[in-house]
């Protein structure tokens, strides 16, 4: 754990090897002074020298300048090093959260990668700073004074060594203890990002449905959970300053007594006490920072442990070592294929299928909820390897291509459609960044999304809210379609992607596919039997096995499940939503 955090320092090495020696200068002059107030006391105040104290005086002021300078260097280049290291570990998580595959994603939470990309880094970017920082000037300072007041007095320096000792074990006892509460502090932060987001992403089926009252008392129960954890931690915690100030006041009272009569019997001078007294002080707020010190990393180790989970996944997918860079054409062949989601499942996914799709070809698959459509389809871009047997696209098994280019080959268009905020033009160059303003119009024509386009204001240069929320669901769903069509690809996959347009545009719709992309070939998952029963070819799904191949007149006459479907959704000859209208 600490090499990954600490292999993201990278170009900030040098930064965080000068806040500690800077530091380090500080407390140097820091241990100076004292020494210098008791010579003032002793040699100038006590002996009537003026000269003296004039000379020590400047000298004084002269480190306590360089000291001044050497802390204030070391606040600047902690704060570049912490920051940088929040920076690296933000970019390093997203960056491999890019190569995640699906199986990769479905292991974390939305709301889990959110709270780790940012509650979790701002936690160690402070943890980090205050370990260069206070982590190096505290013990050394620490250490520095006691051996400085050994010096002056060993007798007196044994009560600061009792306090330390004692103040230590105290210090101990309730870190440990409070170390489990914060370790779930951050599962129940991950609860109440789920909360958050579901809320703002469904604020309208929230409001059609009156669930205000419930979500709000959602999210208290969310954050009631937070609060609870920290007031416990935190009631820990508050008993560290009383203990501090108690240890404080012992070892000013037990110095200034002891060191009163050593005075008296001049074994002690009364500058050699104001420096033991300065150094008391010392040591003890060296030590209450340590404390804060070992809280603040308590704190940021559960964080650290969730950032390098996500840092440290490694993709299941990944690249043969000598990839295929060209997609023949767009046939596809399942050959005994078998997929489970959790290889340690029993039941697979899917089982055995079989199948042989020649390039060009109309697909079009039909099946019940939970008959594994999706799977099927999600297999040839790649998006899962099979557990059994092999996936060919253009004849070569899937797992042979290099994964960029067999995904630019098959364009997807999801079961849930997501368009990003910026214009329409923006959402539709996802398909192809370099495309012109006259290929996207020709593919929002393909599509039927030039119909509501046009009749915007500002047509293509509209702007697209977060999610597509300004837009209704057909025209969501043509626009995703436009876009897909933008990568010109060999297979396009329809997964249910017309369900929220009416059956005329959907008709447009494939006709236009027809007649302009022939040679692609079309997967189109459907409910709807209008969607499909022109396809050449209609793959009935059944529990994650092939129930039936045939085109519509066939499976009309030989398949039970394919014609039950065909006679729920029609009344005579005619499609049952024929005259339903857009979404």
């Amino acid at each position: 754990m600490i090499k990954t955090l600490l292999g993201q320092v990278k170009e900030y090495t040098s930064d965080s090897i000068k806040t500690p020696l800077f530091m380090i200068l500080e407390v140097m002059m820091e241990m100076i002074i004292p020494l210098m107030m008791a010579s003032i006391i002793d040699d100038g105040v006590e002996a009537g020298n003026i000269g003296h104290i004039y000379a020590v005086g400047g000298m004084m002021i002269v480190i306590a300048l360089i000291g001044l300078f050497a802390g204030l260097m070391g606040g600047k280049y902690g704060a570049r090093a912490s920051a940088g290291l929040a920076r690296n570990l933000r970019e390093t998580m997203y960056t491999n959260i890019q190569t995640f595959s699906f199986s990769n994603i479905d292991k974390f939470s939305t709301a889990g990668l959110v709270t780790r990309l940012t509650t979790d880094v701002t936690n160690i970017q402070n943890a980090y700073q205050m370990i260069l920082r206070m982590c190096t000037r505290s013990p050394i300072s620490l250490i520095c004074a006691m051996a400085m007041a050994f010096f002056i007095n060993a007798r007196i320096a044994v009560i600061y060594l009792v306090a330390v000792m004692i103040l230590g074990f105290f210090l101990f006892f309730i870190i440990s203890r409070v170390r489990g509460y914060f370790e779930q502090v951050f599962k129940k932060y991950d609860e109440l990002n789920v909360s958050v987001q579901e809320n703002v992403s469904a604020q309208r089926v929230v409001k059609a449905y009156v669930r205000e009252d419930y979500e709000i008392e959602k999210f208290k129960g969310a954050s009631g959970n937070i609060y609870k954890l920290f007031v416990k931690a935190e009631s820990i915690l508050a008993w560290n300053a009383p203990l501090m100030q108690i240890t404080i006041y012992s070892c000013i009272l037990g110095i200034s007594w002891l060191g009163a009569k050593m005075i008296v019997a001049d074994s002690l001078t009364t500058g050699e006490l104001m420096s033991l007294l300065a150094y008391c002080m010392n040591i003890l707020m060296n030590l209450m920072m340590l404390s804060m010190i070992f809280v603040m990393v308590t704190l940021s180790r559960a964080s650290a442990e969730r950032i390098c989970e996500v840092i440290e996944e490694k993709a299941d997918l990944t690249n043969p070592q000598k990839p295929d860079y060209e997609v023949p054409n767009g046939s596809i062949r399942f050959d005994h294929v078998t997929f489970r989601y959790n290889q340690n499942s029993e039941k697979p996914i899917l089982d055995d299928i079989n199948l042989d799709i020649k390039s060009g070809q109309v697909i079009g698959i039909l099946g019940g909820t939970g008959s594994s459509k999706t799977s099927l389809v999600n297999l040839i871009s790649r998006l899962y390897d099979v557990s059994e047997g092999t996936v060919y696209v253009g004849g070569k098994d899937v797992r042979t291509y290099d994964m960029e280019t067999l995904r630019n080959e098959v364009s997807v268009v999801l079961q849930k459609n997501v368009l990003f905020s910026g214009t329409i033009l923006e959402n539709l160059r996802w398909g192809d960044e370099n495309a012109t303003e006259e290929e996207c119009i020709r593919a929002c024509r393909l599509a039927c999304a030039d119909e509501f386009i046009e009749k915007m204001p500002e047509k293509y240069e509209t702007y697209i809210e977060q999610g597509g929320s300004n837009v209704s669901g057909g025209q969501k769903q043509r626009l995703c379609i436009a876009r897909a069509l933008l990568k010109k690809p060999k297979i396009l996959i329809l997964d249910d992607s017309t369900s929220a347009v009416d059956t005329a545009t959907d008709a447009k719709i494939r006709a236009a596919f027809a007649t302009e992309i022939p040679g692609t070939t079309k997967l189109i998952i459907a409910q709807r039997i209008s969607s499909i029963q022109d396809a050449d070819q209609i793959i009935v799904l059944e529990n994650g096995r092939v129930d039936a191949v045939g085109t519509h007149e066939e499976l009309l006459d030989s398949n039970e499940i394919y014609r039950e479907i065909y006679e729920a959704q029609t009344d005579g000859n005619r499609d049952f939503d024929e005259m339903g209208g857009e979404a």
